[in-house]
């Protein structure tokens, strides 16, 4: 009944069936790998994001090669800004809104030199491609308390003067001319004395999930579902095979009783005696004698 399926027309359509549902489970591991990333990511938040604050000596590695477990934990950081050093970084959207953020180089108190995104600024009104103010670091000493955020990669595209395309430590380094750590920098949480103008302070990485999940099962079921097509496709071909044998078969048989019966007819005409004739001539000789008799004869 199901042999047509092993014709070229029936594995060409589950070859292509195949393909689909192999493309559905890649896409479906796919958003499975990003919720893997994006639960790892919560993690972090939720484990070192309001942890107790870190001394340096204790941070110190994560600056020169941040462990991704790390990121976000908070480090109290105690030295001087560096106000020459300062820049701004371009595209830095925030909330939907286009901006800039503030990074500035920090020497710690033991010599070493840390950067710290002090925060974010809106696009300016009076200078076209940088804000309208950039406020001043704090001057001498100064405690702050950063959250560790791994360095960017670098960008094929310029920036203007005092301005990064994003922050590529080793880049920003190359301009301050100086020893920097590059293997982490500091997104700033507070610092003591606060300045009476700063960036606005970034808000709290969101924690939701999203819809990795539910995309993912989506993917899935697509593939599966492939699969039951083709195998309901296949059972309508088989039934409508078994309804056209079906009708072939009593055509046939029609066919066989009505030459019987005609034969059988045939047979018995040849077969019928003559006697209805030889009745019917008696009976009119009879008729012709009775007539004469009438008559006087």
């Amino acid at each position: 009944m199901y042999r047509f399926l092993f014709s070229s027309k029936w594995l060409g359509y589950l070859l292509l069936a195949a393909i689909f549902a192999a493309a559905c489970v890649f896409l479906g591991r796919w958003q499975m790998d990003r919720r893997a990333e994006t639960l790892a990511e919560i993690n972090r938040v939720v484990t070192n994001y309001s942890a107790t604050p870190i001394s340096f000596d204790q941070a110190r590695d994560e600056f020169s090669t941040l462990d991704p477990a790390k990121e976000w934990t908070q480090v109290e950081l105690k030295g001087t800004y560096d106000p020459d050093g300062q820049r701004i970084v371009r595209n830095r959207p925030l909330n939907g809104q286009p901006g800039y953020e503030v990074v500035v180089p920090f020497r710690l108190q033991s010599g070493e030199t840390v950067v710290i995104d002090r925060g974010w600024l809106p696009i300016g009104n009076k200078n076209p491609g940088s804000p309208d103010s950039v406020p001043v670091p704090p001057a001498g000493p100064v405690t702050a308390v950063v959250r560790l955020k791994h360095g960017e990669p670098q960008l094929d595209r310029g920036a203007p003067n005092g301005q990064l395309a994003s922050i590529d430590l080793p880049t920003y380094a190359d301009q301050l001319g100086y020893p920097v750590l590059t293997g982490a920098y500091g997104q700033l949480a507070s610092e003591s004395p606060a300045p009476a103008d700063m960036p606005f302070p970034f808000p709290k990485p969101a924690t939701e999930e999203g819809t990795h999940l539910s995309y993912s099962l989506q993917w899935f079921a697509f593939g599966v579902l492939m699969f039951v097509g083709f195998g309901y496709a296949a059972r309508q071909q088989a039934r409508n095979a078994a309804i056209d044998a079906e009708d072939v078969a009593e055509g046939e048989d029609g066919l066989t009783d009505s030459g019987s019966t005609v034969h059988s007819a045939a047979a018995a005409a040849r077969r019928r005696p003559p006697v209805a004739r030889k009745r019917k001539k008696a009976t009119a000789e009879e008729e012709e004698d009775a007539l004469l008799d009438a008559q006087g004869y």
